[in-house]
C-alpha cells in the first residue's frame, strides 16, 4: 500500500482558490490549515515507518486532523 500525504487541495479539489484566499486573508483559516499539515506530516511518517507510534496514539493523531478537516471544510463552505 502506498501511503501519501493528502494535503488540503487534495482533500477539497475545487476549492483550491479559496483556500488560497483564506490562508491569505484570514489568520485562523491559516492557522487551521499549517496545523493540517504538520498532523498530516506525523501521520505519513508514522504510516511509512518513518516515525514510531501506538495504535492509540496514530487514531489521536487521525481523529485530531478529521475534527481539523470539518473545521476547515465549513470555513471553505462559508467562504465559498
Amino acid at each position: 500500500m502506498t501511503h501519501r500525504i493528502h494535503e488540503l487541495h487534495d482533500e477539497f479539489p475545487d476549492a483550491v482558490d479559496t483556500i488560497r484566499e483564506l490562508k491569505a486573508h484570514n489568520s485562523h483559516f491559516a492557522k487551521l490549515a499549517e496545523r493540517y499539515s504538520h498532523l498530516n506530516q506525523d501521520i505519513h511518517r508514522i504510516e511509512i515507518g518513518i516515525d514510531a507510534a501506538s495504535d492509540e496514539r496514530t487514531e489521536i493523531l487521525k481523529k485530531q486532523r478529521l475534527a481539523l478537516l470539518d473545521e476547515i471544510s465549513g470555513m471553505i463552505n462559508m467562504d465559498g
